[in-house]
């Protein structure tokens, strides 16, 4: 696959050390987190089996309409991350496999009641709102969803754009749990006016608003703890009416070429290895697996208001949402 990026190991050490793969033996996948945390992921899946990953990186609903287009003669063995009702909407369409992982320690909740997608991580909805900008207005940093309507951020916002993007997809699920669908929608017509600009990706507007080219957004806390880490001055806070999370997930793509190799990369990245490796490395999603151990108090998410929302009604209404959100809000 010549369009696809190799995330292999450098390390010579590191390589002998590995186990050996079997002759030829290689994955290939697509992944919706983050490139920076994918290309993490995969060297490690490569230290520990020896197994080469080859991957490219999708918007979530750019991976979708590619695996869909696929679907015929599949060019990948895995979906690596992303929000789980991606995967949903996926299995109406019968793009991926049933496994249930080797020796599973992650809870029933957080994967696919027929083995389709198996979670790893929890990924809050949250706002982000940069520091500078905070201060040159004297506010606080918004902790409800009515504040983001306020003047002050008129032409200030940046948010992922519902057509590509997962983030933007669980936005919509969280106005709707908190409002219901037809105050959700009226809501979002009036944030739309305070937008400066929709990204392709969920985190396409973090950058812009760490650098104060725009003043806040709506984000999954991977992306805002990630902007924060590298020390530019953002603020998160959460919404005190509530807000939703997704459960970022991985599975094996029906029909998939490499498909022991696919198992293989699902039964680590179920493990506690692989949840452990996620604080160590501070990719930020919350483990889920039940002996992982969370180091890092921000990732503790008792401390605020989080509102149902199951997946599979996530999945099941992904795009109704998505069309409304097309013709109501930004038409």
């Amino acid at each position: 696959m010549p369009s696809i990026k190799k995330a292999l190991l450098s390390s010579l050490l590191l390589a002998a050390l590995a186990v050996p793969a079997a002759a030829g033996e290689t994955l290939n996948a697509y992944t919706i987190m983050p490139e920076k945390y994918a290309s993490q992921i995969c060297e490690a899946f490569t230290a520990k089996t020896g197994i080469p990953v080859n991957f490219v990186r999708f918007a979530s609903g750019e991976a979708l309409a590619r695996l869909t287009a696929e679907k015929a003669n599949p060019q990948v063995d895995v979906l690596i991350g992303g929000p789980a009702d991606t995967y949903e909407a996926g299995v109406a369409e019968d793009l991926f496999e049933s496994y249930t992982p080797a020796n599973i320690g992650i809870p029933a909740e957080y994967r696919s009641t027929k083995g389709y997608w198996t979670g790893y991580g929890l990924i809050p909805l949250i706002f982000m709102t940069n520091s500078d900008f905070l201060k040159r207005n004297n506010i606080d940093a918004p902790d409800s969803w009515q504040d983001l309507l306020q003047p002050i951020y008129k032409n200030g916002l940046q948010m992922a754009d519902a057509r590509t993007s997962g983030t933007a997809t669980e936005r919509i699920f969280a106005l709707v749990k908190c409002y219901g669908e037809d105050e959700a929608f009226a809501y979002q017509k009036k944030l739309n006016d305070n937008i400066q600009l929709y990204t392709k990706s969920g985190q396409g507007g973090a950058m812009p608003i760490a650098t104060g080219q725009a003043a806040a957004g709506i984000f999954y806390l991977v992306d805002a703890l990630d902007i924060q880490q590298q020390g530019y001055p953002v603020v998160i806070s959460y919404p005190e009416e509530g807000t939703t999370y997704g459960i970022d997930a991985n599975g094996i793509i029906k029909g998939a070429k490499n498909m022991d190799a696919a198992k293989k990369f699902i039964d680590w990245a179920a493990s506690a290895d692989y949840a452990n490796l996620m604080m160590e490395k501070k990719i930020n999603y919350v483990p889920v697996h039940k002996d992982a151990a969370i180091t890092d108090p921000v990732l503790d998410m008792s401390r605020h208001k989080f509102l149902a929302a199951e997946t599979a009604w996530k999945g099941e209404k992904r795009k109704e949402y998505v069309d409304r959100w097309i013709e109501e809000v930004i038409q």
